[in-house]
């Protein structure tokens, strides 16, 4: 009977990104010709991807809901912060003592942090800031980073220009 319910599972559902043992979600050839689609163009409508890709709209749209929950994409809107008001954008390299992962998710929880990765090398973390002026940004590192336990040192690298930005990488 088992065999049965298997065999009669549409290819597209046997085939959908699923999670392995670790939680890692799994990725077929169709769900990453379906995330590089869709980082080609973001708003391209499904049944042109369906199309693209050799599935139904219906399909895309369960396939891309589904690479949203798991957390394996998002579709957002890239800007430039230059251009929409923020005029201070700044990667800092902070150096710690003791636990890195409570100090990673402190930044996390700051709204002008947009990105946090904890590194191995000549900093513990790198977190990129976007502020609203100098002013802001020399808040948020002196009293606000600088202050976090753990913290021993940081070092700001101020973005004069920023030249590319994108996020197509692919699914190599």
């Amino acid at each position: 009977m088992h065999s049965e319910v298997v065999a009669s599972r549409s290819a597209d559902q046997r085939d959908s990104p699923r999670e392995s043992r670790s939680g890692t979600p799994q990725l077929d050839a169709v769900s990453l010709a379906i995330i590089q689609q869709l980082q080609e163009d973001g708003r391209r409508p499904y049944a042109a991807i369906g199309k693209a890709v050799g599935l139904s709209e219906a399909a895309v749209r369960q396939r891309v809901q589904k690479l949203l929950d798991q957390g394996v994409m998002q579709i957002v809107a890239v800007t430039d912060p230059l251009t929409v008001g923020f005029r201070r954008q700044a990667m800092v390299g902070i150096n710690a003592e003791g636990d890195v992962e409570s100090i990673a998710d402190a930044l996390t929880a700051m709204s002008e942090v947009e990105y946090v990765v904890m590194t191995a090398g000549s900093f513990d973390i790198l977190a990129e800031i976007v502020c609203e002026d100098d002013d802001h940004l020399l808040d948020v590192i002196n009293k606000r980073i600088r202050a976090l336990p753990g913290v021993r040192s940081t070092e700001s690298f101020v973005y004069l220009k920023l030249k590319k930005q994108t996020y197509m990488w692919g699914t190599r």
